[in-house]
């Protein structure tokens, strides 16, 4: 299908896991009804971002994929013919757990899941104490509406990692996202602070001809300020739709997949990659003897 409905759902969550399930539900069904086809959420939506602090206790919240949740959201993706990426917290065995992302389809039937490649260690963000690196690699996911790549948060930094997914055939890319403020910033750094991240994901539009679908959280959490700001960029990096910073928005908007044919054809930069000039990307870091 060329025009996509996505439905972007950003909000805030509560120390209730159940509960943020159930709000959830609510809003997808209200996406549904606006008319939404591909509905995306915020990353880890069915908890607060425990990744403020290395807790043990936090593990609790792990369940398996598919499991519990994706059965419900399954029900839910069935009956009013959505599309549904859900980013949630995996527990693969005992001890072992991941940032994962699973896609459900419009039937219901579970797709499969993307496991988070780029893992963060930060203050405020210890995800390393948390989440394995995902070991399934880059992924795309054909579903009733489009074709879609699906990558988590910290991802996002990395034109690489779009780059890849976007070879592999995505018409549009999503980010599950939860990043926000520290509560003792000033106004400028938090505008720079936004403004990169907006800029990087635009310009992995722009590289390579497909939109970009970028889904946040709001609310205080700790020490913390979700800055919301959910996107949509059209394969050419434009803005098709912008949130607020402090509000939950349920909001449809439409996409044309058949446009990236006119962008990349009119700026053909995936004609003009020097694929053979590329392998030094692989090294960590090149020191003045050129060795990795």
């Amino acid at each position: 299908m060329a025009l996509v409905k996505i439905g972007t759902i950003q909000m805030s969550c509560s120390a209730d896991k159940s509960d943020n399930i159930q709000k959830t539900i609510l809003k997808i069904k209200d996406a549904a009804a606006k008319g939404a086809q591909v509905i995306c959420l915020q990353e880890l939506f069915t908890s607060l971002y425990f990744c403020d602090v290395e807790d043990h206790d936090n593990f609790l919240l792990g369940e398996a994929i598919p499991g519990p949740t994706t059965d419900a959201l399954s029900v839910v993706a069935a009956e009013y013919k959505v599309v549904i990426i859900a980013s949630l917290f995996e527990k693969r065995a005992h001890g072992l757990y991941h940032n994962t992302t699973a896609v459900i389809d419009a039937d219901g039937k579970y797709l499969g899941k993307y496991r988070k490649m780029h893992i963060p260690d930060d203050p405020g963000y210890y995800e390393k104490f948390y989440f394995t690196p995902g070991d399934l690699g880059y992924k795309v996911f054909k579903t009733k509406y489009a074709t879609v790549g699906v990558l988590i948060c910290w991802d996002q930094w990395y034109p690489e990692a779009a780059r890849i997914t976007a070879l592999m055939g995505a018409e549009i890319l999503f980010y599950p996202t939860a990043i926000g403020w520290a509560t003792h910033q000033d106004e400028e750094t938090n505008v720079e602070q936004y403004n990169a991240w907006q800029t990087i994901q635009r310009s992995h539009s722009v590289a390579n001809g497909i939109p970009v679908v970028s889904v946040n959280r709001v609310g205080y959490e700790g020490d913390m300020k979700f800055w919301g700001g959910s996107f949509i960029s059209n394969a050419f990096g434009s803005l098709l739709y912008k949130a607020s910073h402090e509000e939950e928005e349920t909001v449809v908007t439409e996409i044309d997949t058949e446009k990236s044919e006119r962008y990349r054809t009119h700026w053909p930069f995936l004609r003009d990659r020097r694929i053979d000039s590329y392998a030094p990307i692989t090294k960590r870091y090149i020191d003045d003897e050129g060795l990795g």
